[in-house]
């Protein structure tokens, strides 16, 4: 898939061993998904990954060949374990090399003579990358053809992507709204379907919650025509109260 094509759809790949132990809770996927989708990209494919280099390697290939667009986060620290810039290289069949401006961008961050080697290792990069400013912290991210390499620290990693956000094309902008109700999804099931017959252009997707004892479903409707979204939210609202059902604080 090209990042010229009309609606491109987007995979974010999370990495790092802290968010699969547990220890970590991730905040980068939500808010990036939140993100693209008002930019009119469409995340369609997320993964959670370790810090080990071959299924870095391996994630950052299928990805970028599935998708317009891919986003790394985690890994590109000072430490020893933060191993996805030298992953990503590999990906792409490139050398990692002290990337001058990188350098020249730590040096202005942290001040004469406090480059310590660790800090240092934060100017590698892939041959070839373009840099992607990083005002927080002065490391910067990378872009390497369609990957962009991001940081795992949550208010990092969004003014990294801030700095992107005008260079990412998609389609308009994805919108979504939301009908919850005290109904089982049991009920709804067969006209719910027919629902989505009828607005073949709208995911509708069916999330089941329980809210003081009750058990109820929330509906969302997404799509880009707020015309058509609007449509099919007045006949979810009509068959929930054709089922006799109360309707439900958006949560």
């Amino acid at each position: 898939m090209s990042a010229t094509d009309p609606n491109p759809g987007a995979c974010v790949i999370v990495i790092g061993n802290e968010i699969l132990s547990g220890r970590t809770r991730d905040e980068n996927l939500p808010w990036l998904a939140e993100q693209l989708a008002g930019l009119g990209v469409p995340l369609v494919e997320a993964r959670v990954i370790p810090d080990e280099h071959d299924i870095i390697v391996e994630a950052v290939n299928t990805c970028r060949a599935r998708h317009a667009h891919v986003f790394t986060t985690g890994g590109i620290g000072p430490t020893h374990d933060d191993i996805t810039t030298a992953a990503v290289a590999a990906a792409f069949g490139v050398a990692v090399v002290r990337d001058a401006g990188a350098r020249a961008r730590l040096q202005a961050y942290y001040g004469q003579g406090e480059l310590s080697a660790a800090r240092l290792k934060m100017a590698d990069m892939p041959l070839g990358a373009e840099l992607i400013d990083n005002p927080v912290s002065g490391a910067p991210g990378y872009r390497i053809g369609n990957v962009y390499v991001l940081a795992g620290v949550p208010a990092i990693m969004r003014v990294m992507f801030d700095s992107i956000r005008s260079r990412l094309h998609g389609g308009p902008p994805i919108i979504s709204r939301t009908v919850a109700a005290f109904a089982r999804e049991s009920a709804i099931a067969p006209d719910l379907a027919a629902i989505q017959a009828r607005f073949p252009q709208v995911a509708i997707g069916s999330y089941p919650f329980v809210r003081d004892g009750r058990f109820g479903t929330s509906i969302v409707l997404r799509g880009t025509d707020p015309q058509r979204l609007d449509a099919g939210a007045a006949e979810v609202r009509a068959m929930f109260r054709q089922l006799g059902a109360e309707l439900a604080a958006v949560q």
